[in-house]
């Protein structure tokens, strides 16, 4: 599968229960087509005493989204728009389909 969506850009959750959520993507997770959204999804995880963390306890971590759930914000109008590659002076480029702007 073809990712459009990459580590930094900015965009909406347009499906479940975090809808209209915007945010920014910490990782891309390929192999299961899934995103983590910086502060988006949160979800409490309970974990051990260790010695990165020896007092142990619930932490609450970003969850994976699924990628047919994102959207990716056009820069220029700020509205959702959906992602297409051109070849501009030789170099393949992601374009944003709204503002034909390169992304």
């Amino acid at each position: 599968m073809k990712l459009r969506i990459k580590t930094g850009d900015t965009v909406r959750i347009i499906a479940g229960d975090h809808k209209g959520t915007e945010g920014k993507i910490v990782r891309v997770l390929r192999d299961k087509n899934k995103a983590i959204v910086e502060g988006v999804n949160m979800v409490s995880k309970h974990e051990k005493p260790s010695a990165k963390n020896p007092q142990g306890g619930i932490v609450k971590k970003e969850a994976p989204i699924h990628l047919s759930n994102l959207a990716l914000i056009d820069s220029k109008s700020g509205e959702t728009t959906r992602v297409g590659f051109e070849e501009r002076d030789g170099v393949k480029v992601r374009v944003a389909k709204k503002s034909n702007e390169v992304i």
